[in-house]
């Protein structure tokens, strides 16, 4: 028997099992299983009389919200293709992506709306644009009134093939415009399974959807949480408060998060020691975390601290950092470390990380090589993009870019994007263990090491740093710390004291930017500022 693996089925069972149980939470909204289906049912319903159908593109400009996440559901019912969009994009971005997926309606919220304004009357395919919690001075159809208009009862899906796109995510275009990642209901599908299992989710969880849903390790959590019944609670706006608040309300179990935004909890905890009893997982992914952050997490706040890596093009996830049942006699500072890593790859992916050769790097810890992968999980390929999906997938692995090393035991330790690492007299740095040691310096928050020219060396370490409040230290200083840590080499040349970091929505600090500042800021003296 060959039944094909579609997404909805997950809802289905959720409403079967759980369709009596309050499941999804948004501020002052409580939805059981059931009534979620309704909502989808009715959009459903609305989308098709308003003559969306099979392969139609659907885009979603949103916080996580009940909106956003009956979105997921409503749209594959129709057979149609959700587009996600980030929400910390400029209107122009949004044009391009629009018009380059010939996305057919947009739905966005009333916040967000003024990114979409000033590009209104340059969308070439949007025939409809429907607005979350509109208010009554936008010219724009209300979200809440449209959908109450279509029917609650079971909707006639459209017939689906596994291989049909479901999704259409693109990516953050840090170099040129953003790449349309086509996903199937079967890669979301096979990656929920693998997922599932080494989350170890089940019907007791309460999932926090930190992560926005549109963004790598947040879009695959409406699959696998909805799958196993679990509840789910949406946070319009995250910040530390409003997240603590949420774990002590709701007794929340996990949560998918950057290493930025967990570092910006253990702040608050230092100040405010809120009262949680409930066990919680916290499941890392966006850049490697410092190991002090493992350290703090599961000494201090008494969480389990999982790292897990993968990339938008593979559904997203390929590897978890779990300590296998064999390695637990480690010491426990070398199991923090290992939980800091990339770790194994899950069931259903092949992971290696290989030379410029093809062949696979030494299990030293040392020789860099690139991350390599392949499974159900990697993408159809990109939208209108045949070269660069050549480029990205060649000889049946996906190519990720991510350069890395693998110690004995056989667990991939991210060092850096390729564009990231920074050679310096012919030697590899890594930016990412330059910015662990500086994290473990008690006058730091945040660090970025960025590759700064040098007349002599080529390149060498920049360092942008964040203070913690009331702290202070000297340039001279944290270059000395630098140095007493590291190979001299690799320690920091040069440090920039600023008051934040650009990050991504998911609170990815985004190196690019304080490169292009460098950049800038150099063509206007004529000369170095390192």
């Amino acid at each position: 028997m060959n039944v094909p693996l579609l997404l909805n089925q997950f809802l289905d069972r959720a409403v079967s099992l759980y369709g009596d149980k309050k499941a999804i939470f948004s501020e002052d909204k409580a939805l059981t299983y059931s009534e979620l289906n309704e909502r989808v049912n009715r959009l459903s319903d609305g989308l098709q009389k308003f003559g969306a159908g099979k392969g139609d593109r659907i885009a979603y400009l949103a916080p996580n919200s009940i909106e956003m996440l009956e979105g997921f559901y409503g749209v594959f019912q129709l057979g149609c293709v959700m587009v996600p969009l980030n929400i910390r994009l400029k209107p122009d971005d949004y044009l391009f992506i629009l018009n380059h997926s010939e996305s057919k309606f947009l739905f966005v919220d009333q916040d967000l709306y003024h990114l979409i304004a000033p590009i209104r009357d340059q969308l070439e395919t949007v025939q409809q644009i429907i607005v979350h919690y509109k208010e009554e001075s936008l010219n724009e159809m209300g979200y809440d009134e449209w959908l109450l208009q279509y029917s609650p009862e079971a909707f006639d899906r459209e017939q689906l093939d596994e291989n049909d796109i479901c999704s259409l995510l693109y990516t953050s275009g840090t170099t040129g415009n953003p790449k349309g990642v086509m996903l199937t209901h079967r890669n979301n599908y096979l990656h929920a399974l693998s997922t599932m299992h080494h989350l170890r989710v089940s019907d007791e969880d309460v999932l926090l959807h930190v992560l926005p849903m549109f963004h790598v390790n947040g879009w695959g959590s409406p699959f696998y949480y909805t799958a196993n019944g679990s509840s789910q609670v949406c946070l319009r706006k995250t910040t530390p408060e409003t997240i603590f608040k949420a774990l002590e309300k709701h007794k929340v179990s996990v949560m998918h998060m950057a290493p930025t935004v967990l570092n910006s909890l253990l702040q608050f905890y230092e100040k405010n020691v809120p009262a949680i009893d409930q066990q919680v997982r916290v499941v890392i992914a966006g850049s490697a975390p410092p190991p002090a952050f493992v350290t703090r997490v599961e000494k201090e706040l008494g969480w389990e601290f999982i790292q897990v890596y993968g990339m938008t093009e593979s559904s997203p996830l390929s590897t978890i950092s779990t300590v296998r049942s064999h390695l637990k006699q480690l010491p426990l500072n070398e199991q923090y470390r290992m939980k800091a890593k990339a770790g194994i790859s899950m069931i259903g992916c092949q992971v290696k990380v290989v030379n410029d050769y093809g062949e696979e790097v030494a299990h030293d810890g040392m020789e860099i090589g690139e991350v390599i992968t392949r499974s159900n999980g990697v993408m159809k390929g990109y939208w209108k993009n045949e070269e660069a999906t050549m480029e990205a997938i060649r000889n049946g692995w996906l190519h990720t870019g991510d350069m890395a090393t693998v110690d004995e035991y056989g667990n991939i330790d991210i060092v850096d994007r390729k564009k990231d690492v920074i050679i310096s007299g012919g030697e590899n740095i890594s930016s990412i263990e330059v910015e662990g040691v500086l994290y473990d310096h008690p006058a730091v928050l945040e660090a970025a090491v960025i590759a700064l020219p040098h007349e002599k060396w080529g390149e060498t370490p920049h360092a942008y740093v964040v203070l913690r409040e009331n702290e202070q230290v000297s340039e001279h200083d944290l270059i000395a710390f630098s140095r007493e840590k590291l190979a001299h080499f690799k320690a920091i040349t040069g440090v920039s004291f600023v008051k934040e970091l650009p990050k991504t929505a998911s609170g990815k600090i985004q190196k690019v930017h304080l490169r292009n500042e460098y950049w800038e800021a150099k063509g206007k003296s004529g000369k170095f500022v390192n």
